[in-house]
């Protein structure tokens, strides 16, 4: 009988990925290609911490970085809400993408499979250097992990086809929308729990323009909560 130790050396990570596509990503319509495509190219246990790597591919968000003080925990975004969320953007090669929210990167790893360059947004320093370190495993050369709040985004390099939200939010900051580009697009979940749902804004002629697609239930953002007010 193995132990828990040569269990975990001999597990087929590629196997456990074509699972997550076929089982779990296929089953909730997303259907293009090329997200597929990117999902089985981007090894998700590179992305997740040590101890928990066997558990890369089950469809739960994992934690990433526990709550401290103020701070609330981060996770890495459950694989199927990922997907819908990804083919919502409908991203191109052609396509500069910001990640807001980056984590450790996977979400971010994903993205620069489909765009042409992508800049992930984090603003946990010890995440940050922990997506650097995938990137580097992983062989995703066209993106780049930057430090900064995430409700300003980062407006050193906009503007942005597609700006990417990896949480629910309750608001979309107005600076963020003057970082798109003519014809670019936002794409998130507003709102919590059963209530959220999966948005895609559309810049078009300084316009902005909203629609709702489907029902999402995500982690929330930090930094894009409204705070409680006083009930009289």
């Amino acid at each position: 009988m193995q132990s828990r130790k040569e269990w975990k050396l001999s597990i087929d990570f590629a196997e456990f990925r074509q699972r997550m596509v076929d089982n779990q990503i296929r089953t909730v319509d997303v259907t293009k290609l090329s997200v597929l495509s990117a999902f089985l190219a981007v090894a998700r246990e590179e992305f997740v911490p040590q101890d928990v790597r066997e558990f890369a591919y089950i469809d739960e968000d994992i934690i990433i970085s526990p709550a401290k003080g103020n701070e609330p925990a981060r996770y890495v975004m459950a694989p199927t809400s990922l997907a819908k969320l990804v083919q919502l953007a409908d991203i191109g090669k052609d396509d500069f993408v910001l990640d807001v929210g980056a984590g450790t990167g996977y979400g971010s790893a994903i993205l620069s499979h489909l765009a042409g360059s992508v800049i992930a947004l984090e603003s946990n320093r010890d995440l940050a250097q922990a997506a650097t370190r995938a990137f580097a495993a992983t062989d995703c050369n066209n993106v780049v992990i930057v430090t900064g709040v995430l409700e300003k985004g980062y407006k050193a390099q906009a503007p942005y086809n597609v700006i990417f939200i990896e949480g629910a939010v309750d608001f979309v900051p107005e600076v963020l929308f003057k970082q798109l580009s003519e014809g670019g697009r936002l794409v998130v979940v507003e709102g919590h729990g059963n209530a959220g749902r999966g948005c895609l804004y559309l810049r078009k002629n300084d316009v902005i323009s909203r629609w709702y697609d489907f029902n999402l239930a995500i982690k929330s953002l930090p930094g894009f909560l409204k705070k409680a007010g006083f009930i009289f």
